[in-house]
């Protein structure tokens, strides 16, 4: 797998993000973007609208779109039960993938307050000298101890599921930049902004 994981690492040439929230004209294959177990899920799990983003924790447009777009998401439509988000590894550089490593041992209530901060702080770690030691620092904060790290970060199983969440999409979904989303299946590029995402969603919302 982890043959895998390089050979697509350096394969893939990715576009970059655009700032329209445009649907894609390819179908996708839907069964691909069925919630599973190994899925964290923010929302109700029986919300009406579901969102899949695959998204790099190293990528600065997704570090946008969790710092400046979801929070106002969350207040309108997460919290209140109308839809439901499933955040997906599709992890761009090796910080990237340990990063998400490290999120995954968390407790799967703890999460989303851990993909959060390594958004918030993402300027500082993804450059850092030695991001090991800077990831190391914020696992701390997710009460994530050196000992539970080490055995976490070399987990190859763990590793082989992030880097599998990224063949599938790219592979299945056509997924080939970050941020992307899939909204009831169908999918949407870019980096949107809070009122590209609520009109749509509105729509959606009123169609069901």
């Amino acid at each position: 797998m982890r043959e895998i994981w390089f050979t697509v690492l350096v394969g893939l040439t990715l576009a970059g993000a655009s700032p329209a929230l445009a649907q894609a004209p390819k179908p996708v294959d839907t069964n691909a973007l069925a919630v599973t177990g190994e899925d964290r899920v923010l929302g109700k799990p029986d919300a009406p609208i579901t969102i899949v983003e695959y998204a790099s924790l190293s990528c600065p447009h997704c570090a946008h779109f969790a710092t400046e777009v979801l929070p106002k998401l969350r207040e309108k439509w997460i919290t209140p039960g109308k839809i439901k988000l499933v955040l997906r590894a599709f992890p761009l550089d090796e910080p990237a993938l340990r990063a998400e490593m490290e999120a995954r041992c968390a407790p799967p209530e703890r999460y989303y307050p851990l993909v959060e901060t390594l958004f918030e702080t993402q300027d500082k770690w993804v450059v850092a000298k030695d991001w090991h030691a800077a990831l190391e620092r914020i696992a701390r904060l997710g009460g994530i101890g050196k000992k539970e790290l080490d055995a976490c970060l070399s987990d190859k199983a763990l590793e082989d599921q992030v880097a599998q969440s990224r063949l599938t999409a790219a592979q299945q979904l056509d997924v080939n930049s970050t941020p992307t989303f899939f909204i009831n299946g169908t999918k949407y590029d870019g980096e949107p902004s809070f009122e590209a995402f609520d009109k749509l969603l509105s729509g959606l919302a009123g169609k069901s």
